[in-house]
Protein backbone atom coordinates (compact mmCIF):
# COMPACT_ATOMS: atom_id res chain seq x y z
CA UNK A 1 0.00 0.00 0.00
CA UNK A 2 2.47 2.13 0.97
CA UNK A 3 4.75 1.26 -2.27
CA UNK A 4 1.08 2.45 -4.06
CA UNK A 5 1.11 5.65 -2.89
CA UNK A 6 4.68 6.50 -3.03
CA UNK A 7 6.30 4.39 -5.98
CA UNK A 8 10.02 6.00 -5.63
CA UNK A 9 10.30 4.40 -2.14
CA UNK A 10 12.66 1.27 -2.03
CA UNK A 11 11.25 -1.08 0.42
CA UNK A 12 13.60 -3.62 1.89
CA UNK A 13 12.48 -6.36 4.59
CA UNK A 14 14.41 -6.53 7.84
CA UNK A 15 14.27 -8.16 10.81
CA UNK A 16 15.13 -7.41 14.75
CA UNK A 17 13.08 -6.27 17.95
CA UNK A 18 12.25 -2.45 17.67
CA UNK A 19 15.50 -1.32 19.55
CA UNK A 20 17.54 -2.87 16.70
CA UNK A 21 15.05 -1.53 13.92
CA UNK A 22 15.15 2.21 15.20
CA UNK A 23 19.26 1.56 15.25
CA UNK A 24 19.21 1.32 11.53
CA UNK A 25 16.66 4.28 11.25
CA UNK A 26 19.80 6.02 13.93
CA UNK A 27 22.56 4.59 11.26
CA UNK A 28 20.60 5.67 8.35
CA UNK A 29 20.44 2.34 7.00
CA UNK A 30 16.98 2.62 6.16
CA UNK A 31 15.25 6.32 5.65
CA UNK A 32 11.76 4.94 7.79
CA UNK A 33 10.19 2.17 9.48
CA UNK A 34 6.41 1.36 10.42
CA UNK A 35 6.39 0.30 13.66
CA UNK A 36 3.21 -1.20 15.60
CA UNK A 37 2.26 1.84 18.11
CA UNK A 38 0.68 -0.85 20.54
CA UNK A 39 4.42 -2.05 21.00
CA UNK A 40 5.64 1.52 21.07
CA UNK A 41 3.25 2.27 23.88
CA UNK A 42 4.05 -0.93 26.01
CA UNK A 43 7.70 -0.69 25.67
CA UNK A 44 7.34 3.10 26.87
CA UNK A 45 8.84 4.57 23.22
CA UNK A 46 6.37 6.99 22.01
CA UNK A 47 8.58 9.53 21.90
CA UNK A 48 9.82 7.54 18.81
CA UNK A 49 6.40 7.93 16.61
CA UNK A 50 6.62 10.55 13.78
CA UNK A 51 3.11 10.06 12.82
CA UNK A 52 0.46 7.61 12.97
CA UNK A 53 -1.26 6.10 10.17
CA UNK A 54 -5.18 5.75 9.87
CA UNK A 55 -6.51 3.06 8.61
CA UNK A 56 -7.38 5.57 5.15
CA UNK A 57 -4.07 5.32 4.42
CA UNK A 58 -3.06 1.85 5.31
CA UNK A 59 -5.73 -0.47 6.00
CA UNK A 60 -4.34 -3.29 8.72
CA UNK A 61 -3.69 -6.85 7.77
CA UNK A 62 -6.62 -9.38 8.35
CA UNK A 63 -6.88 -10.00 12.51
CA UNK A 64 -4.15 -7.18 12.80
CA UNK A 65 -4.39 -6.33 16.88
CA UNK A 66 -6.50 -9.23 17.96
CA UNK A 67 -5.26 -12.10 20.23
CA UNK A 68 -6.45 -15.56 19.53
CA UNK A 69 -6.49 -18.05 22.07
CA UNK A 70 -6.88 -22.05 21.16
CA UNK A 71 -7.70 -24.49 23.81
CA UNK A 72 -7.65 -28.48 23.32
CA UNK A 73 -10.90 -30.44 22.37
CA UNK A 74 -12.73 -32.00 25.32
CA UNK A 75 -10.78 -29.91 28.02
CA UNK A 76 -14.34 -27.95 28.49
CA UNK A 77 -13.34 -26.11 31.84
CA UNK A 78 -10.59 -24.34 30.25
CA UNK A 79 -12.87 -23.30 27.12
CA UNK A 80 -15.25 -22.01 29.84
CA UNK A 81 -12.77 -20.32 31.43
CA UNK A 82 -11.40 -18.85 27.97
CA UNK A 83 -14.56 -17.84 27.19
CA UNK A 84 -14.84 -15.02 29.44
CA UNK A 85 -11.91 -13.21 27.89
CA UNK A 86 -13.53 -13.23 24.56
CA UNK A 87 -14.62 -9.88 23.33
CA UNK A 88 -17.32 -10.73 21.28
CA UNK A 89 -17.85 -7.70 18.35
CA UNK A 90 -13.81 -8.72 17.65
CA UNK A 91 -14.17 -12.43 17.26
CA UNK A 92 -17.15 -11.61 14.65
CA UNK A 93 -14.73 -9.32 12.92
CA UNK A 94 -11.84 -11.20 12.70
CA UNK A 95 -13.84 -14.24 11.37
CA UNK A 96 -15.35 -12.12 8.86
CA UNK A 97 -11.63 -10.72 7.75
CA UNK A 98 -10.22 -14.49 8.11
CA UNK A 99 -13.06 -15.42 5.60
CA UNK A 100 -11.74 -13.00 3.30
CA UNK A 101 -8.00 -13.86 3.27
CA UNK A 102 -9.25 -17.88 3.08
CA UNK A 103 -11.36 -17.03 0.28
CA UNK A 104 -8.30 -15.29 -1.37
CA UNK A 105 -6.06 -18.44 -0.50
CA UNK A 106 -4.01 -15.44 1.33
CA UNK A 107 -1.11 -16.17 3.34
CA UNK A 108 1.42 -14.11 5.56
CA UNK A 109 3.32 -13.38 2.67
CA UNK A 110 0.40 -12.22 0.71
CA UNK A 111 -0.46 -8.78 0.25
CA UNK A 112 -3.77 -8.64 1.54
CA UNK A 113 -5.57 -6.03 3.75
CA UNK A 114 -8.82 -6.18 5.72
CA UNK A 115 -10.97 -4.59 8.20
CA UNK A 116 -14.46 -5.29 9.47
CA UNK A 117 -15.96 -2.76 11.56
CA UNK A 118 -19.41 -2.09 13.12
CA UNK A 119 -21.21 0.65 12.12
CA UNK A 120 -23.12 3.18 14.19
CA UNK A 121 -26.15 1.67 13.40
CA UNK A 122 -25.51 -2.22 13.70
CA UNK A 123 -24.47 -2.92 9.98
CA UNK A 124 -20.62 -4.54 9.40
CA UNK A 125 -18.83 -2.33 7.29
CA UNK A 126 -16.02 -4.57 5.71
CA UNK A 127 -13.36 -3.27 3.43
CA UNK A 128 -10.55 -5.47 1.74
CA UNK A 129 -7.72 -4.78 -0.49
CA UNK A 130 -5.19 -7.23 -2.72
CA UNK A 131 -1.86 -5.54 -4.17
CA UNK A 132 0.44 -6.55 -6.18
CA UNK A 133 3.58 -7.11 -4.29
CA UNK A 134 5.06 -4.26 -6.39
CA UNK A 135 2.48 -1.92 -5.16
CA UNK A 136 1.99 -1.21 -8.86
CA UNK A 137 -2.10 -2.24 -8.76
CA UNK A 138 -4.43 -2.33 -5.83
CA UNK A 139 -7.78 -4.10 -5.91
CA UNK A 140 -9.99 -2.51 -3.06
CA UNK A 141 -13.44 -4.06 -2.40
CA UNK A 142 -16.05 -2.57 0.48
CA UNK A 143 -19.50 -4.24 1.09
CA UNK A 144 -22.02 -3.50 3.97
CA UNK A 145 -24.48 -6.11 5.60
CA UNK A 146 -25.91 -6.99 8.42
CA UNK A 147 -24.12 -8.03 11.93
CA UNK A 148 -23.59 -11.15 12.99
CA UNK A 149 -20.76 -14.73 12.93
CA UNK A 150 -22.14 -16.32 10.05
CA UNK A 151 -23.16 -12.90 8.53
CA UNK A 152 -19.54 -11.85 8.45
CA UNK A 153 -18.41 -15.04 6.86
CA UNK A 154 -20.76 -14.22 4.03
CA UNK A 155 -20.29 -11.02 3.63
Amino acid sequence: QIKAKNPTLDVVNFRGNVQSRLRKLEEKKVDATLLAYAGLKRLDMTQHITAILSVDEMLPAVAQGAIGIACRTGEDNMAKYLSALNHEETRICVEAERCFLAALDGSCRTPIAGLATKTEDGKMLFRGLVAKPDGTQIFEVSRIGEWGFEEGQKL
